[in-house]
């Protein structure tokens, strides 16, 4: 049996806590909390409500807010789309301008091309070199009719960290509401509500060793949104539908490890990451694409010289890393984020993302530099004959 590849993709998806598991398990069958929670007859629905709410003050905690703004979600990708398509259709009348910028995740991306099919108008910021937005060209692309702006915290492919606090006095300052997608950030750079001025917050279980399935988005009060999916009035009114009490309390508990250890685990992943980039440097033609720019650790992406990325990735049959979103994959164009940035097509074709997490090894490490050294070796060798 071959053995199982070096895991290396966290930014894709992170493996579920088995803490996080096990709670889980508990919310599945007839002897646990399994009931759905809108079930206020009988004490099953109560308990299952009750780890649901739980589970609600547990995000609520980790970015200061009050659990009544927490609203459940199948995902960051159904957040984004509620925050953006929701907030732009509820404000109609105060405006039709939305911003947001050229690297954002699809979730976001497609959001905004679906608004602009209703008659909505978009902005598409131009970001830094390093992946990060410039306030002042934010600034600059207010109008009087825009209403929202929507800017990642952390980009998925490059890392490169957003300054939030900047962008959102902006938008506070013009009476613009401010929603930033923190699918990558939970963890890895403040996210306090209280303290931050953001109004929509979209976040994902699935990328904080919790299940995949499960969301939330914050919705500052006094924030109108109008829902997507109707049925029930669940969740205030603004997302109908039965809530998975397992998924959401598997999002409770992993958000609660994330408080617990954060510190624990970005000492780790940064010692990770620098024993990593050490490594690269022992190896030619190699670099880190946004490298100058402010970055979380766990997210690297390196081009490599003489070799593209899909022949890479073909090469490196022993780890699981990629050539960027999981949610772009199945193209062949370079990278939007990378080309966003203004690195050149061929440069970013001989890109690949490595992203590191919880789970990761020295020893892990250690394998992905020598299989990748290996393989640009040969590949180089190849090419040259």
């Amino acid at each position: 049996m071959n053995a199982q590849p070096v895991y290396l993709d966290y930014a894709a998806t992170t493996p579920v806590d088995p803490r996080v598991a096990e709670v889980m398990a508990r919310h599945l069958t007839l002897d646990g909390t399994f009931a759905n929670p809108a079930s206020r007859s009988h004490m099953a629905g109560w308990l299952a409500e009750q780890a649901v709410e739980s589970a609600r003050r547990r995000v609520s905690d980790l970015i200061g807010a009050d659990p009544r703004e927490i609203v459940w979600t199948s995902g960051a990708t159904e957040a984004d789309n509620l925050a953006l398509i929701g907030y732009m259709r509820a404000n109609r009348a105060r405006g039709t301008h939305l911003i947001t910028s050229a690297i954002e995740h699809k979730a976001v991306l497609d959001s905004a091309t679906a608004l602009e099919r209703e008659g909505f108008e978009v902005t598409r910021l131009t970001p830094r070199s390093d992946g990060s937005i410039d306030p002042r060209h934010l600034a600059d692309a207010l109008r009087e009719d825009t209403v929202l702006v929507s800017l990642m915290a952390v980009n998925n492919e490059l890392g490169s960290i957003n300054d939030l606090a900047a962008l959102g006095a902006i938008c506070a300052e013009h009476g613009v509401a401010f929603h930033v997608d923190a699918a990558q950030a939970a963890g890895r750079v403040s996210l306090d509500v209280g303290t931050l001025p953001i109004d929509l917050l979209s976040l994902s279980a699935h990328k904080a060793y919790g299940p995949k399935g499960i969301g939330a988005l914050f919705v500052r009060r006094g924030v109108r949104l109008e829902a997507l999916i109707h049925g029930g009035g669940h969740e205030r009114g603004m997302r109908s539908g039965t809530l998975a009490t397992h998924q959401i309390v598997g999002m409770g508990e992993a958000i609660s490890l994330i408080e617990q250890q954060c510190d624990s685990d970005m000492r780790h992943v940064r010692a990770l990451s620098e024993r990593f980039c050490h490594g690269l440097n022992a190896l030619d033609g190699v670099w880190i694409n946004a490298a100058q720019g402010e970055r979380v650790p766990h997210i690297l992406n390196i081009g490599c010289e003489g070799v593209d990325g899909e022949s890479l990735l073909m090469a490196l049959r022993g780890l699981a890393v990629s050539t960027g979103s999981a949610c772009n994959s199945a193209s062949v164009d370079p990278s939007y984020v990378l080309t966003g940035i203004g690195v050149p097509r061929d440069r970013a074709l001989a890109s690949i993302r490595f992203s590191f997490g919880r789970f990761t090894t020295e020893n892990d490490i250690d394998r992905a530099l020598n299989e990748l050294g290996q393989a640009l070796g040969s590949l180089r060798q190849r090419e040259s004959a």
